[in-house]
C-alpha cells in the first residue's frame, strides 16, 4: 500500500460514489481512513470543521486538499502532488 499521502474519505453506507472512490484508491494502491459520517457524529463534526455544511458524499481529504464527490481528475491531481 502507498502511504505517501494522508487520505481520509468521509462517506455513508448507501453512497455508490463513496464505494467507487474507495475502490479507485484501492486499485491505485493508496491507503486511506474511511469515516462514516452517518454512524460517527465526531467524523461528521470533523468534516464540517474542515468544509462547513456538507451536502454530499464522498468527501476526500488528500493531504489537506478537500475534494467533494468522486472526481477522478481532482483525485489524480492531488495524488500526483508530493506529500
Amino acid at each position: 500500500m502507498n502511504t505517501d499521502h494522508k487520505i481520509t474519505i468521509y462517506s455513508t453506507t448507501w453512497c455508490g460514489f463513496c464505494k467507487m472512490a474507495k475502490e479507485y484508491l484501492d486499485q491505485k494502491g493508496f491507503s486511506y481512513v474511511d469515516k462514516n459520517i452517518e454512524a460517527d457524529a465526531d467524523a461528521y463534526r470533523e468534516l464540517e470543521q474542515k468544509m462547513g455544511p456538507v451536502r454530499g458524499t464522498p468527501v476526500l481529504d488528500i493531504d489537506g486538499q478537500m475534494i467533494l464527490g468522486f472526481d477522478r481528475p481532482k483525485i489524480d491531481a492531488a495524488l500526483a502532488q508530493a506529500a
